[in-house]
């Protein structure tokens, strides 16, 4: 019960800073879910669980989404599926909390070192691609989505919505890819019991849908400059935690 409460809790604080920044609650709640489940299972909830407040949040800002970028972000995406499906690559607890620590990193390049921008269509086809491989192996891709779309022009609005719909797409993709084989062979009785999917549907709705309100009150440069400093500073957290799991600390 105790877990369940906290899987809901979660994902109501999580889909409201997603709202606001477009990313972030996503590698927060991976984090919570990842300390009490296993790999494979925090894999299948946080898919589901992001999966509703990713789509919820397209659904509010739905004026704003680039369908031009997402058919070029499909066309990277689909090799990385099939790459990663036959190497069948699965991290540990230890190198999943690593992984997710040094994603921020990449918000942190110099300017004009491997500049990305969603907005080329050679830029997007890329960004599926790491997307798509890093949301299969870490489970979250926030940050390395957001490298291709805090540097660019487009409006927060667009930014947030676009990188939704994207996000919304790979955890689907990322339910089967873990789902599928757990069910085959340990099964889904370590999952959280069916009632903690429903409620957090209502959860991840309120969450994102104040989020979205307050992502009116920032402006572009403010909300681009908060959302670097938010997951850097979550991204050190998980770097001691991995170091820690893996017994160097």
């Amino acid at each position: 019960m105790k877990i369940a409460l906290l899987i809901l809790v979660s994902a109501l604080f999580t889909a409201a800073i997603s709202g606001v920044f477009g990313m972030g609650g996503g590698l927060i709640f991976m984090g919570i879910i990842a300390t009490f489940l296993t790999v494979a299972e925090a894999m299948v909830v946080h898919g589901a669980v992001q999966s509703v407040s990713n789509s919820f949040r397209a659904y509010l800002l739905k004026d704003g989404i680039c369908w031009n970028i997402l058919g070029w972000q499909l066309l990277g995406a689909l090799p990385a599926i099939l790459l990663l499906a036959l190497a069948s690559v699965t991290l540990n607890k230890g190198q999943l909390f690593l992984a997710l620590g040094l994603l921020p990193l990449l918000l942190w390049l110099p300017k004009g070192w491997l500049q990305g921008d969603a907005k080329k269509p050679s830029n997007a086809v890329l960004c599926g691609a790491m997307v798509m491989g890093l949301n299969l192996t870490a489970g979250v891709a926030g940050p390395a989505l957001d490298f291709f779309y805090v540097k660019t022009t487009l409006t927060r609005h667009q930014i947030v919505s676009t990188k939704a719909v994207t996000m919304f797409a790979s955890h689907m993709v990322k339910i089967l890819y873990f789902g599928l084989p757990l069910a085959a062979s340990a099964g889904l009785g370590g999952l959280p019991p069916w009632w903690v999917f429903l409620l957090a549907i209502p959860a991840v709705m309120a969450g994102t849908y104040m989020g979205t309100r307050l992502l009116k009150h920032f402006s572009d440069v403010g909300f681009r400059s908060i959302s670097r400093y938010l997951v850097t500073f979550i991204g050190f957290v998980y770097v001691l935690r991995g170091l820690s799991l893996l017994g160097f600390l």
